[in-house]
């Protein structure tokens, strides 16, 4: 039955000479219900204070896990880190899309905070560079003690939701932060380090970067190289869970099949709907669904609308697709706040979480799936990742070949002498030649 059929109901108006509507009607013709135009627009005012005031009743118990955060590299650029600075209060800072009140009236219980070096720094300092950054992380935890806490478990983000402070996690942005080695890959664990991106938007020696699928550059890894698999071995043993935005379909694949435990995609939007090479394809979050993974949908405009405009219902369209394609459970948000340019109408800040879950609401996802979305994908993943970890067993240990990396200012210690190391071709060659020649000399 349509609209107008039925007994008592609403029929929308005529338009007047002027194009605006005329005063709205009752259905039947008896003069029993006169409603005005205007009252139209608030009763969906009304309707979407009730989305909006239910987001917040399940946010108060569940609230946002948030996969990437780019503050700390803020602070570096803005104030070098120097967290005391009057301007780099997190109580007031302006000119971020993240601070204290903000990520308050968000309800965001847990981040993932960026600990990110440009790929400029490969084969030079990044390194040291991805430590100053996990130093600024911790410095955060202990200047505002309040406010955040740093934790390295699912168990520490529970308990900080239960204590109302932010859940405070370091995820590595970028594998050329561990300079091709397994040991600065364990070391950054000791530190906190609880995802690593496997690469950012360059190729590491060892995994392809997404711009291999562009054509702006080249493959070198087909995926993973052997010592990229060692990486992804290591990574879970140690309970580092696996990211998987900013590389190559090919190293999406290899990843997802290879890991004994769930991946993420920490800041990344569904490629069917936004065709930009840093989103996941179809193909791919199917084996999301497969394996249990996660695709924590990125708020740039760029990969959302691929244009320079978005809005939040865009975003939404993100999430429902990869609901539908990769199931509930492989939902989750990961807003990139702080480290891109546009954002999308409605999601200008850290603060608009809410109108997000109430439009999910309005879509009439579950309150299941909501709170699914909102944390317990990522604690479910989190979990899993922890249960594969295993201490007790042995490290990888055999290092990345000499000849796969770069930078003039390398130095080789233990390669010569290393049980594995094989010398290039002539090199005994040579040797012997030169004992000989010292020979017929003497």
């Amino acid at each position: 039955m349509l609209l107008a059929e039925q007994p008592g109901s609403v029929v929308p108006p005529q338009q007047g000479p002027d194009g605006r509507p005329t005063a709205w009607r009752a259905g039947p013709a008896d003069g029993s219900m006169q409603t005005v135009w205007w009252l139209w627009p608030l009763v969906a005012l009304c309707s979407g204070d009730q989305f909006r005031g239910e987001a917040e009743k399940i946010m108060r118990a569940t609230p946002v896990i948030d996969g990437h955060n780019d503050l700390p590299w803020q602070l570096l650029t803005l104030f070098n880190n120097q967290l005391r600075e009057k301007a780099a209060n997190l109580t007031s800072l302006a000119q971020t899309h993240t601070n204290i009140p903000k990520l308050r009236a968000g309800f965001v219980g847990a981040q993932f905070w960026s600990a990110y070096t440009p790929c400029d720094t490969q084969n030079k300092d990044a390194v040291r560079r991805i430590l100053e950054q996990i130093d600024v992380i911790h410095r955060m935890c202990q200047m505002y003690p309040e406010t955040f806490v740093c934790v390295t478990n699912s168990t520490g983000i529970r308990q900080a939701f239960q204590e109302g402070r932010v859940a405070s996690l370091i995820g590595v942005e970028g594998g050329h932060s561990i300079d091709s080695s397994l040991g600065v890959l364990r070391a950054l664990y000791h530190l906190g380090m609880r995802y690593l991106t496997l690469t950012h938007s360059c190729n590491t020696p060892w995994a392809d970067n997404w711009l291999v699928d562009t054509g702006e550059d080249q493959a070198q890894s087909q995926g993973l190289s052997d010592f990229g698999q060692s990486v992804v071995r290591e990574m879970n043993r140690l309970g580092v869970i696996i990211d998987l935005a900013h590389v190559s379909v090919a190293t999406m694949k290899a990843a997802l099949r290879l890991s004994k435990a769930p991946i993420i995609f920490s800041h990344s939007s569904a490629y069917s709907l936004c065709r930009h090479q840093r989103n996941v394809p179809d193909d791919v979050l199917q084996l999301v669904n497969q394996t249990g993974s996660l695709v924590m949908v990125n708020f740039y405009n760029d990969y959302v609308s691929c244009q320079k405009e978005a809005t939040l219902s865009q975003v939404a369209d993100h999430l429902d697709h990869i609901k539908k394609v990769a199931g509930a459970g492989a939902v989750g948000f990961g807003g990139d706040y702080d480290g891109v340019s546009r954002l999308p109408s409605g999601l200008e800040d850290v603060s608009k979480y809410p109108d997000l879950v109430a439009e999910l609401l309005r879509r009439q996802w579950t309150e299941a799936e909501v709170r699914g979305a909102l944390a317990n994908n990522l604690l479910r993943v989190f979990e899993a990742v922890e249960q594969v970890s295993d201490h007790a067993q042995t490290p990888e240990e055999v290092p990345i070949p000499l000849g796969k990396l770069q930078g003039s200012c390398r130095t080789t210690y233990g390669y010569s002498e290393a049980p594995s190391f094989h010398p290039p071709p002539g090199a005994l060659l040579a040797s012997l030649s030169t004992v000989l020649l010292g020979l017929c000399l003497l």
